[in-house]
């Protein structure tokens, strides 16, 4: 019989081409495991990786970003003062795709009130500790006296200064009964009762963990939201110090960020009617004449 040639499942590898830098590079992260900055009692936001990691000596990942968008007709013997100026101009003109070439991966600790407002950002990579297969840490956030704040009175979903004392001391004290169902958690699941259904008992004060890897474009607009005053204070601090983190190794596109995101201001087309014609705003909307007069104020048209 003649022999018949059985295809194989795999087939032979191809020749790898391997390419050497065309000038020395450098860690972003200087050599780092992570960068790490505490936040309240017990959380943390380290970076632990970056996208790239190894840029050039004399650049910083921007490059990546600079790279990206001018795939169609290579980078040619632009400068870094060129550079600067495609990223801004990116940044002005909502080009997206190619701030998202840039990648970032935390490992973040916090409670898990801040963590279900967090996960509603659908844009990352999260892997969060699992109470279903660990024991959760003994672990919580319990604000000081001075920052227990009173319900606002324009904002349904925030809170705006102080509350008396008393009423302050009697939240701290219901805090602590709260976290007092933890021994009994731990008693519990010595027991035999499944971890899935004892961590029931546990407030949301108590901390989570979780990976999160997110591309820069979306990471910016997380910080725009989450380091707005609107934000809730303590998810406010979170973002502040991720932004720490990355600044010093995406400095240009931070720039950017900062004059054309940050620190800039949308305008409906309402709002540039009345600053063409001099009249009030043309709606009975109550919420967006209060913003109108808050813009009118940061413009100091008020």
């Amino acid at each position: 019989m003649p022999d018949t040639a059985v295809p194989s499942a795999c087939p032979a590898p191809r020749p790898i081409e391997k390419s050497l830098p065309e000038a020395p590079l450098r860690d972003v992260m200087a050599g780092a495991s992570r960068w790490t900055i505490p936040i309240h009692e017990h959380g943390f936001i380290a970076l632990v990786d970056a996208m790239p990691r190894l840029v050039p000596e004399g650049q910083t990942a921007d490059s990546a970003i600079v790279q990206s968008a001018r795939v169609s007709y290579g980078q040619g013997t632009k400068m870094v003062s060129e550079d600067r100026g495609l990223v801004r101009y990116l940044m002005r003109h909502r080009h997206s795709t190619p701030f998202e070439m840039v990648e970032f991966k935390f490992h973040i600790a916090m409670p898990i009130f801040i963590a279900r407002q967090w996960i509603r950002h659908r844009t990352a990579n999260v892997n969060e500790y699992s109470a279903r297969y660990s024991i959760m840490p003994d672990r919580f956030y319990r604000p000081d006296i001075e920052n227990v704040r009173k319900q606002s009175k324009t904002n349904r979903q925030g809170g705006e200064g102080p509350i008396d004392a008393g009423t302050a001391d009697e939240f701290l004290k219901l805090l602590e009964s709260a976290e007092a169902n933890y021994q009994k958690y731990l008693d519990l699941t010595e027991r035999g009762v499944a971890r899935e259904l004892a961590r029931a008992v546990l407030p949301v004060s108590v901390y989570t963990e979780w990976y999160w890897k997110c591309d820069l474009h979306n990471i910016f607009h997380f910080l725009s939201l989450r380091m707005d005053p609107h934000a809730q204070i303590e998810i406010q601090e979170y973002a502040r110090a991720m932004y720490e983190l990355i600044k010093p190794i995406v400095p240009v596109a931070s720039e950017a960020f900062e004059d054309y995101r940050l620190n800039a201001m949308h305008l409906t087309g309402l709002e540039i009617d009345a600053i063409r014609t001099g009249k009030p705003l043309a709606t009975e909307n109550k919420r967006e004449t209060a913003e109108w007069e808050a813009k009118k104020a940061r413009l100091g048209l008020a």
